[in-house]
């Protein structure tokens, strides 16, 4: 089964021949300890000549996630990228570093959209497009998981990136979760400027000094 195929476009489908232009926006790194939060924001006009179907990225392997990053980067009618960093997350609350990386994503689409498909319970504020809160919209919207591919491929290059900057933490691995073993290098070498510091399982590292390292 192909792009064409996917029942995630099949739910597309009949809101673009409706509206034409329509956006899914979806987010990667809510959860994590340490790292940027990142959203992205796709249009598909019509779907790519692929053999490779879309899907929730959660449900891809690292493979097929970076097969589909390319062919949604360039074959996708537009897409946008949203980032937050950590110095960002560390003045606000999640929601509202949810909604920033949203909203940069979506302005930053070279072509408006008539319908934003957005993942989850709330639509995006300060943002004066026709909305849709879809809940597990990724599993649902091809548009939608194909932001989620977006916005976890380019949030897992920037861990590997912090990895390579700040060895020791294994972010390449864990990509900043709270995993046993970013855990217990959190207990030996406390936070580094990577990690989020208005997170309580990191201030229980925290021995009162800003890191610098």
């Amino acid at each position: 089964m192909g792009f064409l195929d996917s029942p995630l476009w099949q739910f597309d489908r009949l809101l673009v021949q409706e509206y034409q232009l329509v956006a899914g926006v979806d987010e990667a790194g809510r959860g994590p300890l340490a790292g940027p939060l990142v959203a992205a924001a796709v249009i598909w006009q019509e779907p790519p000549d692929c053999e490779c179907p879309v899907n929730d990225s959660k449900k891809l392997s690292a493979r097929k996630r970076e097969t589909l990053y390319q062919i949604i980067v360039r074959d996708a009618t537009a897409w946008g990228v949203g980032i937050v960093t950590v110095a960002e997350i560390n003045r606000r609350s999640m929601h509202q570093a949810t909604f920033l990386a949203m909203q940069r994503a979506l302005r930053a689409l070279s072509v408006p959209p008539r319908l934003v498909l957005v993942d989850g319970l709330w639509t995006v504020p300060r943002i004066p497009l026709s909305q849709r809160a879809i809940v597990a919209g990724d599993g649902q919207s091809a548009c939608i998981a194909s932001a989620s591919i977006l916005a976890k491929v380019t949030r897992d290059r920037m861990m590997k990136a912090l990895d390579r900057k700040h060895p020791g933490y294994g972010f390449a691995k864990h990509k900043g979760y709270a995993t046993p073993e970013h855990l217990a290098a959190l207990k030996r070498l406390g936070p580094c400027v990577a990690h989020r510091m208005n997170f309580r399982r990191v201030r229980d590292q925290y021995d009162g000094l800003f890191p610098t390292g």
